[in-house]
């Protein structure tokens, strides 16, 4: 079995963007699909989480299931900004290990415009795995630009999210995990994980 490190960007990719997972209310998020960009009433102030692992974002919107969850949105963004997101970006908990005090660790997240949580990642029936699979959260400016800067792409893909839980469902799991998208290990390096204690 191959040795996965604790914490890990996977996340389906390109040499210059990356796709992350959202999942909204009809009323954002089909105009979102449709237009290929956030509309106005997407409110750019507002902390909003970015998740590169389909399984985790079904997960946490329940296949598209949940209310206000129910469109789920294929963000593909630019590598740069994604980037720019991690290398600027704060652990959302205290870390003896890479913070000096709890006091130090609070004024870095009040002032970072992204922040980082490690998450169990998702087996195809949802259950936890031993590893843990990112989430981004943008706030401020970080959210502003992933609006309307970073974003090249939005795919609606709720028939994909309920095509795959109907597999699972009826037990053919093969066939669901042939359907997920290729999430491969994200070539970050100690620049951009190692104050989130990514890679370890």
């Amino acid at each position: 079995m191959t040795h996965r490190p604790m914490r890990e960007i996977r996340a389906l990719h390109t040499d210059t963007t990356v796709t992350v997972y959202q999942a909204y209310a009809p009323a954002i998020g089909v105009p979102t699909a449709r237009d290929g960009r956030f509309p106005a009433a997407w409110k750019r102030d507002r902390m909003t989480w970015i998740k590169p692992s389909f399984l985790w974002m079904m997960y946490r919107c329940g296949w598209g299931l949940k209310q206000d969850q129910e469109t789920v949105l294929a963000v593909e963004i630019t590598r740069d900004g994604f980037e720019w997101a991690l290398r600027n970006a704060c652990l959302s908990h205290y870390s003896p290990d890479l913070h000096s005090d709890q006091a130090a660790w609070k004024q870095e997240l009040r002032q970072a415009p992204a922040r980082v949580q490690w998450d169990p990642e998702r087996d195809v029936r949802l259950n936890p795995l031993p590893y843990r699979s990112l989430q981004l959260g943008l706030a401020g400016r970080a959210a502003g630009r992933y609006a309307d800067e970073w974003t090249v792409s939005v795919t609606d893909v709720t028939p994909l999210a309920h095509e795959v839980h109907a597999l699972v469902r009826s037990g053919d799991t093969a066939a669901a995990e042939r359907l997920l998208p290729e999430e491969r290990a994200y070539p970050a390096g100690a620049e951009l994980l190692a104050h989130l204690g990514g890679g370890a």
